[in-house]
């Protein structure tokens, strides 16, 4: 199973997702991550604190829609906040479509304590829905099924 986590900028939530996803779901998903208008790079607060969480960012980057054209999605997930009035960027390939409203914790107010406060707080919503999935057999599950779970999931904290 191929899952493509999308925002904007891939520089923040997208990532995160792509880092928690592949850590927590390891041989059982193929996982990668773009924004429709990329940054060119990583937030240095997303940066560090994966790092400071101990997770390898050496091959991270932030790509466009383009630069995945071929990984061809079984699911893509936006991880954009609907709720803050953000556009979602359209993924225009064939694969079936899940909507994580994630707030950005790199535009959090505050000093950087804050900030990072609010980086855990994200990761903690992504750890508590992908743990959901790390117990299905995601094996037997057809795209549409695992998007229809993951889905529900989405109120999930």
């Amino acid at each position: 199973m191929k899952l493509l986590f999308v925002c904007t900028h891939n520089a923040c939530r997208s990532i995160l997702a792509e880092v928690i996803t592949r850590q927590l779901l390891g041989d059982q998903v193929v996982v990668r991550s773009a924004g429709s208008n990329p940054a060119g790079r990583i937030h240095p607060l997303t940066l560090r604190f994966l790092e400071d969480k101990g997770y390898n960012t050496k091959e991270l980057a932030s790509q466009s829609f383009d630069d995945v054209r071929d990984f061809d999605p079984d699911i893509v997930i936006t991880v954009c906040d609907r709720a803050a009035a953000e556009a979602c960027p359209a993924w225009l390939g064939p694969a079936a479509r899940v909507h994580w409203g994630l707030p950005d914790p790199s535009h959090s107010e505050g000093d950087e304590q804050a900030k990072l406060l609010a980086f855990e707080a994200v990761m903690q919503i992504l750890a508590s829905r992908l743990t959901a999935l790390e117990e299905l057999d995601l094996a037997s599950l057809q795209p549409y099924e695992l998007a229809e779970t993951m889905q529900t999931m989405e109120g999930r904290t």
